[in-house]
């Protein structure tokens, strides 16, 4: 039996999915002489760039296999990944790379892992819980390792002040 894939496909029809996409600068710059001299501009503007792609189901793989050899847990999750770069999102390579906590998307945190000297795939702190994090703003459902933090009385459903309910309107 195949083991499912560590991606989910999103729809990329919806209005509003490739919103944090810019390329409102280039409109002023494509007919420049300068823009006719640089290679960069004369190649393919994205190339490669794929939309679509949800990877929460490879970041909890991940961190399901924290203490495990990391050959073994790369080559499985390389074969069940359309490509590899995604597993670097999350896991340094270089001791300068590590981060404790690693941003992916708009609201979605999780642990920064690493590979120690053993081979082992380890935390960088885990000592890090979804109660030491703090949301950046209250629209947005934020989570850490897939649980949301940062829901306290000032966050969370917005409550409306109108009219009482005893004085209906007349």
């Amino acid at each position: 039996m195949d083991k499912k894939l560590l991606y989910r496909k999103v729809n990329t029809r919806t209005w509003g999915v490739r919103r944090n996409e810019s390329v409102a600068h280039y409109r002023d710059q494509r007919n420049s002489k300068a823009a006719s001299r640089h290679e960069a501009m004369r190649s393919s503007m994205h190339p490669g760039k794929q939309y679509g792609r949800d990877y929460t189901p490879l970041f909890r793989f991940l961190l399901s296999r924290v203490g495990g050899p990391w050959d073994s847990i790369f080559g499985e999750a390389v074969a069940r990944l359309d490509q590899s770069a995604p597993v670097f999102w999350m896991v340094a390579i270089h001791e300068e790379d590590r981060q404790d906590i690693v941003r992916l998307g708009e609201s979605s945190y999780f642990s920064g892992l690493y590979v120690d000297e053993q081979n082992r795939l380890q935390m960088i702190n885990p000592k890090l819980t979804p109660q030491d994090m703090t949301p950046h703003c209250e629209c947005c459902t934020h989570t850490f390792n897939g649980v949301v933090f940062g829901q306290t009385a000032g966050f969370g459903p917005r409550t409306s002040s109108v009219v009482d309910a005893e004085d209906p309107p007349a």
